[in-house]
């Protein structure tokens, strides 16, 4: 079969979505690519993000491909899938773009792994993934009868088929993933660095995931959610790749980056920088220097409360007070240039305690952002103790919510976001 993996051009405008805009490499599509191609298949991976392609131009490539079927992510990168953009305009328009020259359709996303028929609803797909895409992408190019594929929801005269529940990849045997130079090239964006000005190319690379614990705000349940470890000679082979391309700078997308001293020593015999989001109550002093020696130049800690109160609110299950991680993240600062305590905005903290902790983090080197509203993604435990079991309204339930609750967003958003059935008002409905 001839399969059109595809990363549509993401576009942010009025979304709540504050992440990282720049492109990312779409992991979940490099790994689907392997598998399909392990298994005879014949594969056309395009990005639209990174080489700025309109939906019209991939669709004309993928015409000319003589796609048999065509996947869409419906987030960028699964760096990004637990902070998604919730609306689906972008996938949307580009599967209209497609206009049936692509053969069958199929999304994989977060969206479709936590609200399946409104997935598949609104972007007018034959199939949707719930759960880690590569091997259900997989199965559904080899099989006849997709009816008989687990892990998938279909649409039909009957109504909604859901097959199981949301695949779980095995991936710790997942192969190192290999992109073409062009793609390195045009890859010069190094995420989440400001120790120095980015030069050279920079990627995304998977050493874990899922995490093993289970914080309210977390939208990971439905699709990353069990840790497992990547054979650690896959991970090294697949940056040793990536060195050879040119690239300086890897970010790794692992919910939680645990210590790992092999992982580190390894690192830190080769010539690359890195970035990780890690917890840093995790970590002892000894491994932190180590993780500063192995090249770590970025961190994004989890703090997210910085009250006990408030971090029990949280599920965060952190035994350290708040001086506690304080001096953590002082001792890492020593080793690594820069480090950032993420916040949340919680109610348990009162202002003039937060303003303490972060004018005492950022004299000590430690960057602390200013507190975030909390978006409830269908996929949380917060979600479910708000509302239960995400249905066909569970994006539109949140984002309601979230506009209603906060007048102030991220200090890093111009402007108000809209309401989600304006951003998806050219959904297929």
């Amino acid at each position: 079969m001839r399969v059109a993996l595809v990363n549509p051009r993401w576009t942010f405008e009025r979304s709540i979505y504050f992440g990282c805009r720049a492109p990312h490499l779409p992991l979940e599509l490099g790994y689907a690519k392997a598998s399909l191609e392990r298994d005879g298949h014949v594969v056309l991976m395009l990005d639209g993000h990174l080489f700025d392609r309109s939906d019209e131009a991939l669709a004309a490539e993928i015409a000319d491909f003589g796609a048999d079927m065509t996947v869409v992510t419906t987030a960028p990168s699964y760096l990004f899938w637990r902070c998604a953009p919730p609306e689906l305009r972008v996938p949307a328009r580009f599967a209209r773009a497609l206009n049936g020259c692509g053969g069958r359709t199929v999304a994989v996303g977060p969206h479709g792994s936590v609200t399946p028929g409104a997935a598949a609803r609104k972007l007018g797909v034959d199939a949707v993934v719930l759960g880690e895409c590569e091997a259900v992408v997989a199965a559904l190019a080899s099989a006849s009868d997709w009816s008989r594929v687990p892990s998938i929801a279909q649409t039909n005269e009957g109504g909604l088929q859901i097959n199981g529940s949301p695949a779980v990849a095995t991936f710790v045997d997942a192969p190192p993933l290999v992109w073409p130079d062009a793609w390195i090239d045009r890859h010069q964006h190094h995420h989440h660095r400001f120790d120095e000005p980015q030069h050279g190319a920079g990627a995304e690379v998977e050493a874990s995931r899922g995490c093993p614990y289970n914080c309210s705000f977390c939208a990971k349940n439905d699709y990353r959610d069990k840790y497992r470890r990547r054979e650690l000679s896959s991970v090294l082979a697949e940056i040793d790749r990536l060195i050879d391309q040119g690239v300086g700078y890897v970010y790794f997308i692992d919910e939680i980056f645990l210590p790992q001293r092999p992982l580190l020593e390894a690192l830190a015999a080769r010539s690359i920088r890195f970035g990780v989001q890690t917890r840093i109550d995790l970590w002892k002093p000894e491994m932190l220097e180590l993780l500063g020696a192995a090249g770590c130049v970025s961190i994004e800690a989890g703090i997210e409360s910085l009250t006990a109160e408030g971090r029990e609110a949280l599920a965060k299950r952190c035994r350290l007070e708040t001086e506690d991680l304080a001096q953590l993240l002082f001792k890492v600062r020593q080793h690594v240039p820069f480090v950032q305590a993420n916040l949340i905005g919680m109610e348990q903290d009162n202002e003039t305690l937060v303003a303490y902790w972060r004018d005492r983090l950022i004299a000590g080197g430690v960057w602390a952002n200013e507190p975030v509203p909390l978006y409830l993604y269908p996929s949380s435990p917060g979600y479910r103790a708000l509302w239960g079991e995400p249905d066909d309204r569970a994006w539109e339930r949140a984002h309601e919510h979230y506009l209603a609750a906060f007048s102030a967003f991220s200090d890093v958003q111009d402007e108000r976001p809209a309401p989600l059935p304006e951003l998806e008002a050219q959904c297929t409905l």
